[in-house]
């Protein structure tokens, strides 16, 4: 019973309320602290505007978790797990969808399948881009699923490429006839990708699903954008919906720059005999190399 006192990350369970976190069992059996619950997140619709990133790193995870994000969406590949299990580990206190391939599942059973695959490693939910039938069966089973709607970009074909769609009413009725029917297939959230800002707020006012926006203005549950945007992790272009609020490439860039001539001077020193010095080698004790040299030539 010891081990069921104590979260991920060994916190009692008065230092666990003290920092506002909840003592919760992962689909996958495992005890754990966390900030929010499905029920948390949804209690917090029409409250306030939680925040939300996808980490590509153990770092930018743990940094996450540090800052105070409320929610994390992570990358999982059921045939290459560890990365996201290492993403849970560094913030194992934050709540995490993760992220489930669109191609990994072919049926209902499948996506149950690679449901509970996220879920045995420490998701708190997962994020797809399914049908809905599809999503009711992950959500018959019990796990915590957010959809898609809006710009779905594996399926961009059916709305034109890559661009901002529900800019006509046509469109806009039929993004909310999707929303409505990841509701009524059991979700409790949606992803909305790249819509009017306006349209998300009257969609969020007519759906009990809490909306991610990402690229759809202020007008969600949650605002969702990632971490290598947030961080400045690559070089322009930018995403229009983005901000940089650091310029990380820009430091590794400099960082590599430094790298080059850190080698550039060693191998400068190795060629003009400035390396090894004095400070680096090991004096030679008096009399060793005389004695060396007369019992190796003797043949002793």
């Amino acid at each position: 019973m010891a081990s069921h006192a104590t979260g991920d990350g060994g916190i009692p369970p008065r230092d666990a309320e003290k920092r506002g976190l909840t003592r919760i069992m992962t689909l996958g059996g495992a005890y754990g602290t966390r900030n929010y619950t499905v029920k948390d997140l949804r209690d917090q619709k029409g409250v306030r505007v939680l925040v939300e990133t996808l980490p590509f790193s153990p770092e930018e995870a743990a940094a996450a978790e540090e800052a105070g994000i409320d929610t994390m969406k992570v990358r999982f590949d059921p045939a290459q797990p560890e990365p996201a299990a290492a993403i849970r580990r560094a913030a194992p206190n934050t709540f995490m969808a993760f992220s489930v391939p669109l191609l990994a599942a072919a049926s209902e059973d499948e996506a149950v399948r690679l449901g509970y695959d996220a879920m045995a490693i420490g998701a708190d939910a997962i994020m797809c881009q399914w049908s809905p039938r599809f999503i009711n069966a992950a959500a018959e089973a019990g796990i915590p699923v957010q959809g898609h709607a809006g710009l779905v970009p594996r399926k961009s074909t059916w709305t034109g490429g890559l661009r901002a769609v529900g800019k006509t009413v046509d469109q806009a009725v039929e993004i909310y006839r999707s929303i409505k029917a990841i509701e009524e297939a059991g979700a409790y959230a949606v992803e909305v990708e790249v819509i009017p800002d306006d349209l998300l707020t009257e969609i969020s006012k007519r759906t009990t699903l809490m909306t991610s926006s990402i690229g759809a203005g202020s007008g969600g549950d949650i605002q969702f954008l990632f971490a290598e945007d947030i961080l400045g992790n690559n070089p322009p272009p930018y995403p229009r919906h983005s901000k940089q609020y650091r310029n990380l490439y820009k430091l590794k860039q400099e960082m590599q720059a430094e790298r080059v001539a850190g080698f550039k001077e060693f191998v400068d020193d190795v060629q003009n005999n400035r390396f090894p010095g004095p400070e680096h080698i090991i004096k030679t004790p008096d009399d060793l190399i005389g004695g060396f040299l007369k019992a190796v030539d003797s043949g002793d």
